[in-house]
């Protein structure tokens, strides 16, 4: 029973550290890269739909990509998509078959403002590792009846262990995300 409920622990702790990585990948750094581009929602016939589902993604230069919708029909949704994302600061401009969006150098003032949300999407990874925890605390003091008061306490501290090493594998990828906001 406490197996359990540490193994459901630490899976869905995995699963918040990956989202919190997942949401890294949003922000963009120097370059452009197609995970900018996953979170971007389009109104498609009514229906928000992810980007990369409608168009396929290219990377050609450093700061330059190349959108190349599967329905040309959605290019106009497309590219007011990607205006209206908060936090890219991108252009796109359309040829009427493909469109392309280079996005602007970051300044000095841009990068921080990165760094910031970058922390705060830190700690609100850390908050769901936390609340995962609050959880697994409270079935494992549901056993203390069947179990008994020693088993529940060393399972604690293992339910301890096993939430800082998922808290430190968020702040190590904060860590690369910042050095790599910075990076000139």
């Amino acid at each position: 029973m406490i197996a359990d409920v540490l193994a459901g622990a630490t899976e869905r702790m995995k699963k918040a550290v990956d989202n919190t990585k997942e949401d890294f990948s949003s922000i963009r750094t120097g370059r452009a890269n197609p995970g900018l581009f996953q979170k971007i929602l389009v109104d498609y016939y009514g229906t928000p739909t992810p980007l990369s589902q409608l168009a396929g993604l290219q990377n050609p230069e450093a700061r330059t990509m190349l959108i190349t919708p599967y329905d040309k029909g959605a290019l106009r949704d497309i590219e007011q998509a990607i205006r209206d994302t908060p936090n890219l600061g991108a252009n796109p401009s359309n040829d009427g078959n493909v469109i392309r969006v280079t996005l602007p150098e970051l300044t000095e003032e841009r990068r921080k403002e990165y760094v910031k949300i970058v922390r705060t999407k830190a700690e609100d990874g850390k908050v769901s590792l936390r609340n995962i925890r609050r959880k697994a605390k409270d079935e494992l003091d549901a056993l203390k009846s069947e179990v008994g008061d020693d088993e529940v306490a060393r399972a604690e501290k293992e339910l301890e262990q096993i939430t800082k090493s998922h808290v430190d594998g968020i702040d190590d990828a904060l860590k690369r995300k910042e050095v790599e906001l910075l990076e000139i």
